[in-house]
């Protein structure tokens, strides 16, 4: 039985992890761990383990005596803020624990986590993406206006979930959308609200082994309906981005695709998605196929996927009062 430790299992990425792997063919048991007793993804493990938050000085040993007491055989990081941490303990907790920690370097969490170094990552190598400038600088920003004109997006440098993310129309909502804030990027429109995708890859190896791209409508900043369909010009374009990134294990890209054809990306995560478990449901579960290949040296082959549409809802869930997790504190 392979021992999975989850992190996040409050998350939407984390209980999408928890998700496929109980749908996936390896035989797993499931730790979860998360800072709220009342996560959700601690009641769909097998063992429920709590942690302090992230950026709690205290996170680092916390998290290196939970890995010696549970030993699990591979850890999976369900959320962001947890990412660079494990990247920059990575070989060392893996040496220690004897275990294996599918998270990238720390300069591709960096390019990921930097909506301009992302930008300016794509453009260094040749690839489409939308025109970035921060608003610093005016005399780019006036470039910017002049080159592509409105609508343009202004966002936070760092986020997610379209959290602080707007739309302007002209120059007054521009200095509206920049007045009092830090820390943002404007970025021409990358494509109609209609032609936004989610793709994944699973790179290894030095070489892409599965990727899937997914037409996606959101709704608060997340993915509710995901159609799975033949897109063939993303999909290269996704495999050009990940060879150009060389992520380890998953990687999850957005983009839009304009009027005239191109893909442009304006976001990465250097983990699995938020769509993982709709992924699973149409034949491409990563999660199995990267623990197969990592764990068991199996070969991950492309899968094949099944035409259609994923629609995602809300569900609930009741905990009788004798199984609550008692709180840390």
């Amino acid at each position: 039985m392979t021992r999975v430790l989850v992190t996040g299992a409050g998350a939407v990425l984390g209980q999408g992890i928890i998700k496929s792997l109980k749908s996936a063919t390896i035989p797993c048991e499931i730790i979860a761990a998360d800072p709220n007793p009342l996560s959700l993804g601690l009641y769909w493990a097998d063992q429920a383990e709590l942690l302090p938050m992230a950026n709690d000085p205290a996170y680092p040993a916390a998290m290196e005596a939970l890995l010696d007491k549970v030993r699990p055989d591979i850890v999976l990081i369900g959320t962001d803020v947890e990412l660079g941490i494990f990247a920059a303990h990575r070989h060392e907790w893996e040496r220690k624990y004897s275990t294996r920690i599918l998270v990238s370097d720390p300069e591709t969490i960096e390019i990921a986590d930097d909506k301009y170094a992302t930008a300016r990552f794509l453009e260094s190598h040749g690839l489409n993406h939308p025109i970035s400038v921060l608003p610093e600088d005016r005399a780019a920003l006036d470039l910017l206006i002049a080159t592509v004109g409105f609508p343009l997006i202004v966002k936070p440098r760092r986020g997610a979930r379209a959290v602080g993310v707007s739309l302007v129309r002209d120059h007054a909502e521009l200095e509206q959308a920049l007045h009092g804030r830090t820390g943002l990027v404007v970025q021409q429109l990358a494509g109609p609200d209609d032609q936004e995708f989610t793709a994944g890859v699973l790179f290894f190896d030095d070489e892409v082994k599965a990727s899937i791209v997914l037409r996606r409508d959101l709704r608060d900043g997340n993915t509710y309906r995901a159609f799975v369909g033949d897109y063939p010009e993303c999909d290269d374009y996704v495999r050009s981005v990940a060879m150009a990134l060389k992520p380890y294990g998953p990687a999850n890209f957005q983009f839009r695709k304009a009027a005239d054809g191109r893909c442009r990306l304006f976001e990465i995560n250097a983990r699995f998605s938020g769509t993982t478990p709709m992924r699973a449901l149409v034949g491409f579960n990563e999660v199995d196929l990267a623990l197969k290949h990592l764990l068991h040296g199996q070969p991950i082959t492309q899968p094949a996927i099944r035409p259609g549409v994923v629609l995602r809802y809300l569900e609930e869930q009741f905990v009788e009062a004798s199984s609550i997790i008692p709180s840390a504190s």
